[in-house]
């Protein structure tokens, strides 16, 4: 299956809180999760059912799935990749995963500022027009390490406006670049997101 190439909105629309897919868009009173605050489809704003477990299960996967924009092949890999880590390392699994997720390239782009939003971050890295330490890299998945550098090729791409403050663990040069400062801790990565159901998900 191929990536979703539909209206974005719906997926936040879908998963009943913002995934900021949009831009600036996200931001205002246009997004569409605040214009129609209910599922899409026919019977989107009948009253909802109850979850089951699994339900809680599967919608956090899928959420989390959509903010990072992965597909499921990636995502469980990660997942896996992530357990072998954590067992190894005798760390927790849940941080482990949060942070292979952060630390992706497009989504350290988006922390940045450099581009409006994941998507877009993710379009910038495959056009070629970031440089990690001055070597173009146009992987989105590469994981940036401790103390590397960041930069946007042409300065015009980037966004004209922020909308949220930069994780502490990230720090912008102000010409359009940033650097990698630490590993991020699980406060500072979105509180919103609950990794245990994503892992008790999988470990069915």
């Amino acid at each position: 299956m191929g990536r979703y190439t539909g209206p974005v909105g719906k997926l936040s629309r879908r998963e009943g809180i913002n995934l900021f897919l949009k831009g600036s868009r996200s931001f205002s009173d246009k997004a569409a999760i605040n214009r129609k605050p209910f599922p899409p489809g026919q019977h989107g704003n009948m009253r909802r059912r109850r979850l089951s477990q699994y339900g809680l299960q599967l919608r956090e996967k899928q959420k989390v799935k959509r903010i990072y924009g992965l597909r499921e092949r990636q995502f469980k890999n990660l997942f896996k990749k992530a357990d072998r880590v954590s067992k190894k390392l005798d760390t927790d699994k849940g941080l482990e995963f949060l942070k292979f997720l952060e630390m992706r390239l497009d989504n350290v782009v988006y922390l940045l500022h450099l581009a409006p939003s994941r998507p877009a971050a993710r379009q910038y890295v495959v056009h070629g027009h970031i440089l990690v330490n001055g070597k173009k890299v146009d992987i989105p998945s590469y994981q940036v390490s401790v103390g590397d550098k960041i930069t946007l090729k042409n300065e015009k791409l980037k966004p004209l406006e922020d909308f949220f403050s930069t994780p502490e663990w990230l720090a912008e040069d102000g010409n359009a670049s940033g650097k990698v400062l630490n590993e991020p801790t699980r406060e500072m990565i979105d509180p919103s997101i609950k990794e245990h159901l994503i892992i008790e998900f999988y470990s069915r």
